[in-house]
């Protein structure tokens, strides 16, 4: 391709709500352009490495036995009734009315489509396992697009349903999509991790998400120093927390506390002189169903943090919000002085299963100015522990007992077992092989296509621009003219073009100062540039690779082996 006909229109700025590596090169470099709110149309550079991504990601889903079928991007809302996720999905999910007054959404996800292409057709479990996905667009209607590509409302994604009849059969292609996306992320070049998580809206169990560990990372992960195990903090877990510090030994009592100390869990440890280990605090919550409401009491220690993810699927709540003190009340808790000893069986509560057992604690007594010491964690119904809390740097690894750190990762990839959910609400059936009508085991596996070309950047860039690896650069080479008007630079640049592969390398002949086209090739990033400068005179030109702008010269009757390599 030649520079003058390339529709690339780079700029120095970038818009001023840009803020990540991403959003602002994929937007100054001509890349992508912005239609609206979370709105990107791929320009021709974009679509190059668009392109090179889902080639790859295609490549290896048919290797591993997926078909690719398409689905339309306007569904029929009965088929989301039907599945219960039309009211639960909440406003992300766009709903809309044709001029018959037919409800439709525009879909973020596919999987009632899915069940209801199969449920028509596959009715016996001599038809299994089938496995269908789509590259394709979607829609979310995010309440804050921002990030450029990385949360975006509309999006280009890899979506894959499997349908089994059993869970063994599902466990083995989970299994086979965990290792078929590290193939993916690998062939990609990136650093990433295949982590335990939460499985949010789509629902399920058996979840994990793949992250590219970068430093503008939206999400926060759990890494063991010693083995494998990494979870997204609202899925991640740890070994059970102990102390060195002495417990406080005291009889069980009702002890007074002036008003003052109910502010703060620190204030109490302090005022009864103990480690915040040894005290039980209370976070109380609204949480939101879809028809109702309730006040919720989270029990953690003193020294832990609720983490919000998992007290919503501790209750199987919406949402978690705030409550007034008037509801903390009415709902029979005594805001300061809450705790879990001496609650009505009726009140809703959930405690940190870490505490299950524990001795030697103090927590409030429901009474105002008044806290338990002495307190034994023995006489609670098992539903009633929960893991509640996020887990920190310095935990100890649930798998081998090495240390925790938190790093920040971009997801590019989720994978799902969702066992019979979907199949059991849509009726969708088949005979098992002792002729017995059964829900189908249904698996599901993400990857954000479009997504990805924002975090090959994140990945990879420096002050000045995009370094794109070999296996998604728009180009592998820019071949620079220094000079337009020296026609020896000139006619040797053309003439090297034009033994070489026309998709692979780019050739800069605008009749633009080399400072700007230099600038242009930094702000690109394609991973090498060839200079034709002054230097051909003496018989030698410049290859500069972009990564480490590390210059070398090289004899021009040698150009050509060397690059043989660069675009092989």
């Amino acid at each position: 391709m030649r520079f003058s006909k390339l529709y690339a229109p780079t700029t120095k700025d970038a818009p001023k709500d840009a803020t990540l590596p991403s959003h602002k090169f994929l937007l100054r470099g001509g890349f992508v352009t912005q239609s609206g709110s979370g709105l990107y149309s791929f320009l021709p550079l974009g679509k190059i490495v668009l392109d090179k991504i889902r080639d790859i990601v295609k490549e290896e889903m048919d290797e591993a036995g997926a078909q690719e079928i398409q689905m339309g991007v306007v569904t029929n809302a009965d088929l989301w009734k039907q599945s219960g996720r039309y009211d639960e999905f909440g406003k992300e999910l766009l709903r809309l009315k044709d001029r018959k007054n037919n409800e439709f959404v525009l879909g973020p996800t596919h999987e009632e489509v899915v069940v209801d292409i199969v449920r028509n057709i596959v009715k016996s479990y001599k038809q299994l396992p089938l496995h269908l996905y789509q590259i394709t667009t979607k829609f979310r209607d995010e309440a804050r697009p921002r990030f450029g590509l990385l949360r975006g409302r509309e999006f280009i994604m890899k979506d894959g349903y499997s349908f089994h009849d059993s869970k063994e059969s599902l466990k083995q292609e989970f299994d086979l999509m965990e290792s078929t996306y590290r193939k993916i992320f690998t062939r990609l070049g990136l650093d990433f991790r295949a982590v335990e998580a939460d499985s949010g809206a789509i629902g399920g169990s058996g979840s994990k998400e793949f992250m590219v560990l970068a430093n503008n990372g939206e999400d926060d992960i759990a890494v063991c120093d010693s083995c494998e195990y990494a979870a997204n903090i609202e899925a991640a877990s740890r070994t059970k927390r102990t102390t060195d510090v002495e417990p406080p030994e005291a009889e069980f009592a009702k002890f007074y506390t002036p008003t003052p100390v109910k502010d703060s869990i620190k204030h109490i440890a302090e005022f009864f002189k103990v480690d915040e280990f040894y005290t039980i605090k209370s976070v109380i919550k609204k949480a939101i169903y879809k028809d109702s409401e309730k006040i919720i009491s989270f029990f953690v220690r003193g020294c832990d943090t609720l983490q919000e993810t998992k007290a919503l699927n501790a209750c199987g709540a919406l949402e978690l919000v705030d409550a007034s003190e008037d509801e903390v009340r009415d709902a029979g808790f005594n805001p300061g002085f809450c705790g879990p000893i001496g609650l009505d069986e009726d009140a809703e509560f959930y405690i940190d299963h870490e505490l299950k057992e524990e001795k030697n604690l103090i927590c409030g007594a429901n009474e105002e100015n008044y806290h338990f010491v002495g307190v034994s964690m023995f006489n609670f119904k098992d539903a009633r522990y929960k893991d509640l809390v996020a887990v920190n740097a310095g935990d100890t690894c649930p798998k081998c007992k090495g240390k925790l750190s938190i790093t920040k990762g971009i997801e590019v990839g989720h994978i799902f077992q969702l066992g019979q959910k979907y199949a059991k609400a849509m009726e969708a059936l088949f005979l098992d092989n002792n002729g017995k009508a059964q829900p189908f085991y249904m698996g599901c596996y993400g990857i954000g296509v479009s997504r990805l070309v924002a975090v090959m950047i994140e990945a990879s860039h420096d002050e000045k621009g995009c370094i794109w690896n070999k296996q998604t650069a728009p180009y592998l080479l820019d071949i620079i003219v220094s000079n337009i008007k020296d026609e020896e630079q000139n006619n040797f640049a053309n003439e090297l073009y034009e033994t070489l592969d026309k998709k692979k390398v780019l050739i800069d002949e605008r009749k633009e100062r080399f400072g700007f086209k230099m600038k242009d090739f930094e702000l690109l990033g394609f991973p090498y540039a060839l200079i034709i400068g002054k230097s051909l005179k003496d018989g030698f030109v410049e290859l500069i690779e972009r990564k480490t702008l590390e210059k070398t010269q090289i004899k021009k009757d040698e150009i050509k082996e060397v690059l043989k390599g660069i675009l092989s």
